[in-house]
């Protein structure tokens, strides 16, 4: 080997012994300063779930107050009733005798004559009052069905007589209603599964005409699945009514032949508070 050969290599095996010297000592330096001022280093993780809020009380004996909503149709609305108070004030005035501690308001009656369980069911997907006014109860109460059986099928009135309505019209809106009313009861328990709910089944207001009687087994039909919907909620109650009128019609009905007068609003309510104990 030459010289000169000699010396490049030499030259490069030192050159590379050098640079590995000053690697060592950066990482040595490197340590060293680890160990005397070391870093905090903090491990964060997933930032924690919030607990969910503890299941409020249904119960409205366990209340701090007891705020009722009501929904529906005029039922609900107390048309017919010649003081003006309906089933729904006498609910609220029984609920006050009854829970006598505890402080009980009216928040909202909502109900319109006419109303169909379709035309509820838009009000309570895209009405922010109706939804608020749920919301913010712990007692809901509400009507809806008649005009889905009876306004249909005399063609679009509730102020009927024996001879506008068809009971093979009624027979067959049946199912249709039905349908719309389940939308109602899922909307209800979308916006307020908490609240207790109780619905007021419906009645034939014609069970004194001969003619009409039959009324009376669609009406039974309607009332059976309305039941088997809300039973599976087990805050939602179904109140019957069918019962109070079928003897009873002169008593209790009004003089338009349709909507409960005072007292068969007051015997609806009574059904309403003591399905509440």
């Amino acid at each position: 080997m030459s010289r000169k050969s000699s010396n490049g290599l030499w030259r490069a095996i030192g050159i590379s012994a050098l640079a590995s010297t000053i690697v060592l000592l950066a990482g040595f330096g490197y340590a060293v300063k680890d160990m005397i001022a070391p870093q905090a280093s903090t491990y964060k993780g997933e930032p924690a779930a919030e607990p969910a809020p503890p299941a409020e009380e249904t119960s409205l004996s366990n209340s701090k107050s007891i705020t009722v909503a009501a929904i529906g149709d005029s039922l609900t609305k107390g048309t017919g009733d010649s003081t003006g108070e309906g089933y729904v004030k006498q609910v609220v005035a029984l609920l006050k005798s009854k829970y006598s501690d505890i402080p009980v308001r009216l928040g909202n009656n909502l109900a319109l004559n006419g109303l169909r369980a379709d035309q509820l069911a838009h009000l309570l997907s895209t009405d922010k009052g109706y939804r608020y006014a749920l919301q913010q109860a712990n007692l809901i109460i509400f009507t809806i069905g008649g005009n889905d059986l009876f306004q249909i099928a005399s063609g679009g009135s509730t102020n009927q007589s024996k001879g506008d309505i068809s009971l093979e019209q009624v027979k067959a809106e049946l199912p249709k209603g039905i349908e719309r009313f389940k939308k109602v009861v899922t909307l209800i328990h979308d916006i307020n599964p908490k609240a207790q709910v109780v619905y007021a089944g419906l009645y034939n207001p014609f069970f004194d005409l001969a003619d009409m009687r039959d009324g009376s087994l669609q009406v039974q039909k309607w009332n059976e699945e309305a039941y088997t919907i809300m039973h599976q909620y087990p805050n939602m109650t179904m109140v019957p009514t069918f019962d109070l009128f079928e003897r009873t019609i002169g008593t209790y009905l009004s003089n338009d032949h349709f909507h409960p007068n005072h007292d068969g609003y007051g015997q609806i309510a009574k059904r309403i508070v003591q399905s509440l104990e």
